[in-house]
């Protein structure tokens, strides 16, 4: 199954809840397989802390393979290569784990013929071996959205399962920049027929995931005054009903992700060290990535709304 992360703005969440839904679902006895396509930060090795991959590889990453520089992408073993303790060696019932990064000081680039045929047959190779490849888009109405709905047009992957995560903070301005980018003028759901899809299919292969939500029943906001209180209770309520106006509801919500410090401080994966052994993560947050990991691949949850 290939998975596509997108957002329309930065500071979503996007690549560091993407790492950990990859990292979850291995846990969960997978194999899975992350491609890095946020061409112009293409910075998920910092997530994975392989600290050669900080800010991407300069051994032929994914964009000296898409444009010919390269014959097969760099790819990395996170089980092997992650320089934190805690990641280090597969745990039991574990799948495989594997980072494909960008190139250091790369940048966008436009769909060619030859690049959409790459594309092709670097996804096919993912299918064949991984369970699931989750792809981490550029924000936005990017060269890097264009390039894969191109190739998920062509006849070889005609009978993919393709599946769309588009990533938004719980806030008006997130809310309606998420709604554009799938169903604006120039959105995915736009480029995509303009590419050859069906805009019905493609329109139930996408869901919403909402990061950073503080849950107006959570100890988060036990020190908040009657006014206050009040206030955030109301605002929650107009945030529901935009984004079902947005066509953002809970029936096209594939999960939320809590407000998680550790995450606003340090984009990482969250272990089991971070949440029992030192205690500096929430479960909250582990569960929402377990849940959204399992759901992937749960048809139920993908059914035509």
């Amino acid at each position: 199954m290939l998975v596509f992360a997108t957002s329309d703005k930065g500071g979503t969440g996007r690549s560091v809840t993407s790492s950990n839904l990859v990292y979850r679902r291995s846990l969960q006895g997978s194999d899975v397989c992350y491609l890095d396509f946020d061409f112009g930060s293409p910075t998920a090795g910092a997530i994975f802390a392989i600290n050669d991959l900080l800010r991407g590889t300069s051994r032929g990453g994914l964009h000296s393979y898409l444009r010919g520089k390269a014959p097969q992408p760099f790819r990395v073993d996170v089980w092997a290569e992650s320089d934190r303790l805690s990641l280090r060696g597969r745990p039991d019932g574990a799948g495989r784990l594997v980072l494909v990064p960008g190139d250091s000081g790369g940048a966008e680039f436009a769909a060619t013929e030859e690049i959409v045929e790459r594309c092709v047959r670097l996804l096919l190779r993912m299918e064949e071996e991984f369970d699931i490849t989750l792809v981490d888009l550029s924000s936005g109405r990017s060269y890097a959205t264009d390039i894969v709905l191109a190739a998920l047009a062509a006849p070889p992957l005609r009978g993919t399962t393709a599946r769309w995560l588009v990533f938004h903070r719980w806030t008006r301005q997130h809310i309606l920049a998420a709604s554009g980018l799938v169903h604006g003028e120039r959105g995915i759901i736009a480029m995509g027929q303009s590419r050859g899809h069906d805009p019905v299919r493609l329109s139930q292969a996408i869901r919403f995931v909402r990061t950073a939500v503080v849950d107006p029943r959570s100890e988060q906001l036990s020190g908040l005054r009657p006014p206050q209180m009040e206030w955030f209770q109301a605002y929650n309520s107009e945030l529901q009903q935009l984004a079902g106006q947005e066509k953002l509801g809970q029936a096209v919500t594939l999960g939320s992700v809590p407000l998680e410090p550790v995450l606003q401080l340090r984009e990482q994966l969250i272990s089991d060290a971070d949440t029992v052994t030192k205690q500096i993560a929430n479960m909250a947050t582990v569960d929402a990535f377990d849940l959204i990991a399992k759901l992937l691949t749960e048809d139920s949850a993908w059914e035509g709304v």
